[in-house]
């Protein structure tokens, strides 16, 4: 079925749509119950969801907004269904969010935040440049700052341990990229060792981000053809 991706504020939420999105949410175990949505709309500025045949297949959270000047888009959360189309459901959601950025920050490199969970999250920052933290790679001071700078805005100023990059949980959700999709066969494998002192239970996550340059935003923007 094809995929239709719309773009709207937080706020024009409709209680059926959270409804469904808190459905999707439970089948995904991600802990993004109805109650923990309607805050979300206080938090974040822009919902970006996915319907086939009528239903929300993948949704996110998130604005765009300047960081000490520099431009940036902030996924507060982001929520997948499994099956075989899950990537390309991904894709199309990012493309639109792309293609909001273009029209915000012409012509200007633009950062990509985001908290992961498991090495399937690292999808959404695959085609960025300078993406922290990674494997084999001690990130800068300035990149450190950058990640004190994204857990201050997840409101985890105070939980951030700057050098592994983890963000202590506190026993409930708060926000993160909810994606797997295991017929990636292994693209990813080589980041899992940076998600082994994550604890589940208390919903810690890894503060990860990179960099879309100008030149390649316009054409992240536009989704892939159906086929």
């Amino acid at each position: 079925m094809p995929i239709k991706v719309s773009t709207k504020d937080t706020t024009a939420l409709g209680d059926s749509e959270l409804a469904a999105m808190a459905d999707l949410a439970e089948e995904n175990q991600s802990g993004f119950d109805l109650g923990f949505l309607s805050k979300q709309q206080e938090d974040w500025v822009l919902v970006t969801y996915a319907q086939s045949d009528d239903k929300i297949v993948g949704y996110s959270f998130y604005t765009l907004e300047r960081i000490g000047g520099t431009p940036a888009i902030l996924l507060g959360i982001l929520s997948i269904r499994s099956g075989e189309d899950c990537s390309k459901i991904l894709k199309s959601i990012m493309a639109d969010q792309f293609r909001k950025a273009v029209l915000a920050f012409p012509d200007e490199d633009v950062l990509i935040g985001c908290r992961l969970v498991s090495q399937y999250g690292y999808e959404i920052l695959d085609s960025l440049e300078d993406v922290v933290p990674r494997p084999g790679y001690k990130p800068t001071g300035e990149e450190r700052a950058w990640a004190r700078r994204l857990a201050k805005r997840f409101g985890a100023e105070h939980r951030l341990d700057d050098r592994s990059f983890l963000l202590s949980g506190e026993g409930h959700a708060e926000g993160h990229i909810e994606f797997s999709d295991p017929s990636l066969n292994g693209k990813h494998a080589s980041f899992d060792h940076l998600f082994e002192p994550i604890n589940h239970e208390k919903y810690d996550s890894l503060c990860a981000f990179g960099w879309i340059l100008a030149e390649d935003l316009a054409s992240a923007a536009r989704p892939e053809e159906e086929d």
